[in-house]
């Protein structure tokens, strides 16, 4: 077994799978035609894993942190970067939004356009 693909599921998956291959330096493609147009979309990351993104017809954004009674983040993706200062220039400009809490010095919690929360860490 062989784990290659995570799929996240969103309320606009073009737009979601344009923001990553921008942050990742990546291709964005149809994975199967029985998909309705824009119901399904993926990211090829260099190195071999794809990053799938599916439309959620009652998606409601995570709180993160969690609370109580909130829709919570049940994953998140982690992308290791050289130089943290210069990821999180980059990936604001590509349309991320910083969390108001950073409980690590060396990580860097991010909100994609869609609400999830990644992570920018030290490698």
């Amino acid at each position: 077994m062989r784990l290659n693909a995570v799929t996240v599921g969103t309320s606009k998956p073009r737009e979601l799978a344009g923001f990553y291959a921008r942050l990742l330096g990546a291709e964005v493609g149809r994975a199967d035609d029985d998909w309705a147009d824009d119901d399904w979309v993926e990211v090829r990351v260099p190195g071999g894993f794809t990053l799938g993104f599916e439309r959620e017809r009652h998606f409601r954004r995570p709180v993160w942190p969690a609370e109580a009674g909130e829709q919570t983040a049940s994953q998140h993706l982690d992308v290791e970067v050289d130089d943290l200062d210069e990821a999180v220039r980059h990936a604001v400009a590509c349309g991320a939004v910083p969390a108001g809490v950073q409980p690590q010095e060396d990580v860097r919690v991010l909100f994609d356009p869609d609400g999830h929360p990644f992570c920018l860490f030290l490698g």
